[in-house]
Order: structure tokens, then sequence, then C-alpha cells
């Protein structure tokens, strides 16, 4: 079993004529907490999409919890909770029964766990149609952790969350890890980071920039904001 619960080697994809991600590489340890970070079009999304399986690269491989993604993309998929940046929900159905829909279907899961992380409260039997963004990101979350999965990988999922979510989801990610799991976040809130990640991964030009401990984050504000929209 490998110590890595996410390794990308040498991945590229391109779209037509636009070469969006050239040869990344790095890993995310199990335990650990890594943050996913660079400006606009640098990437980022392109590679988190590889990595759910929703695309195919054109070079390289892709392992989650030791299973490649392209050869075993069912697999892959049980090992890994994911959460999107616009995540689709059943909207008929409360929080509740959409938890226990997706627990079901992975076989396993602690629903009243899952919905307890999300905070969601006597919400959790209300119809997510009538939720706001946070409440259903916060729903999105709890889908993706009820199986408590060995890697979680996150698309700006702390968007639309108001001070006290953003604590308890982070506090949940955090306890994720202490119990062996990893998490790959993929923000702009850089604050975030700074107070619960131990690495950065930073993308330019479809290219890994940087790989460093989080303490060294305050080095790459400058250039984030210069690369940025």
């Amino acid at each position: 079993m490998t110590d890595a619960a996410l390794v990308v080697e040498g991945v590229a994809k391109a779209f037509g004529r636009v070469q969006a991600v050239r040869e990344v590489a790095f890993e995310v340890p199990r335990g650990s907490f890594v943050g996913l970070v660079g400006p606009n079009g640098a990437g980022k999304s392109t590679t988190i999409k590889m990595l759910a399986g929703q695309l195919t690269p054109d070079s390289g491989r892709i392992l989650v919890d030791g299973v490649d993604v392209v050869a075993d993309p069912g697999g892959a998929r049980a090992r890994l909770g994911y959460v999107p940046e616009e995540p689709s929900l059943y909207e008929y159905l409360s929080a509740r029964e959409m938890v226990t829909f997706v627990s079901r279907i992975r076989g396993t899961g602690d629903v009243e766990a899952a919905l307890s992380v999300a905070g969601l409260g006597a919400d959790a039997d209300r119809l997510i149609r009538e939720y706001s963004q946070g409440m259903r990101r916060r729903t999105a979350l709890a889908c993706a952790m009820v199986a408590k999965p060995a890697l979680l990988v996150l698309d700006e999922s702390l968007n639309g969350l108001d001070p006290p979510s953003t604590e308890r989801v982070v506090a949940a990610l955090r306890a994720a890890c202490e119990a062996g799991a990893a998490v790959l976040l993929s923000t702009h809130v850089l604050d975030t980071l700074e107070r619960v990640a131990d690495r950065v991964v930073m993308i330019e030009a479809g290219r890994v920039a940087a790989d460093v401990p989080a303490d060294r984050l305050p080095e790459l504000r400058a250039r984030f904001a210069a690369g940025d929209d």
C-alpha cells in the first residue's frame, strides 16, 4: 500500500490547441491537508476534474489510494470524496435523504455523523430546493465525507460559507486528516490555507510553479495576486 493518498505523475491535458495542463506532478500523503492554488486559467479546475475522473488525461498517471483513475475508474471513485465548485444535488430530496442515498450507493457510511459535520441541524429535513448556496455546499460536503474516503478533493468548496460554517467544515477536514484521510482543497481563500494546510501546491500556466510547506504561503501571495484576474 502506498503512503500517498494521491499521486499525480506527469499529467497533461489539451483542448484543441490550448494546452491546459502541462506535465503536472505532485503527491498528497495520507493524513495531510494540501492546498491547490493559482491564478484563474492556470489549470487548477482541469487538474481537479482529471483527479475526479471527469476528464481523461492525455498523458501521465493519477493514482487515488494506489488505484489508477483511468485503468480502474470505479475503484478510484470508491476511494474518493469529491465536492465540485458547482455541486449537483437532487433538489426534491432533503439533505438527510440525499446523504442516505449516497451512503447506500457506496455501501457504507454514517449519515448522522456526516450531517453533523455539515451543521444543517433541523434544516437537514427540508428540501434541498429551499437551501441557500452555502447550505447546498455543506450538503455536498456531507455526501463526500459520509463513506470516509481515503481522499477528499474539494474545488472552491468553502465559497459561500459563513464564518461559523467555514470553521465547522475546516475542523471536520482536519479531523479526517488526523484519522488518516487526506484532503486536497483548491481555493482562493489563502487565509484559510495558512491556518489549516500542511503544504501548498501552486499551478501557473498549467505547470506546478511551487510545492512548499504552508508556512511559505505568504511568499506566494504577490505572485498569486499578480496572475489572477
